[in-house]
């Protein structure tokens, strides 16, 4: 049981668990932001509205490209989030490369 203790000390991995938990929960809250408040105001600006199912056929293959680009707008706000919280959290001198 000491050995046990000792591993978890050593590599801090209640502090790896605490913050994959937050990771989790602060994915699903910036998923919610952009598919419930972001995309219907982009989807407004585009015609159709109907953008994140869009497909293009070509000789038979199907490109989702609706999808990869509603993924790659989360994937931006996502990371943009963390460098913020990066940015607060670290102070700007560790953050921005000078």
């Amino acid at each position: 049981m000491q050995d046990f203790k000792e591993f978890l000390n050593e590599y801090k991995v209640m502090g790896l668990a605490v913050a994959f938990i937050m990771g989790v929960a602060a994915t699903a809250l910036i998923q919610a932001l952009v598919n419930d408040i972001i995309m219907p105001i982009i989807g407004r600006l585009i015609p159709g509205g109907a953008w994140q199912t869009a497909t293009l056929d070509i000789a038979g293959m199907l490109f989702k490209w609706g999808d990869f680009l509603s993924q790659v707008i989360n994937f931006v706000i996502i990371a943009f989030v963390v460098f913020l919280i990066a940015k607060f959290i670290m102070g700007e001198k560790k953050v921005t490369k000078k």
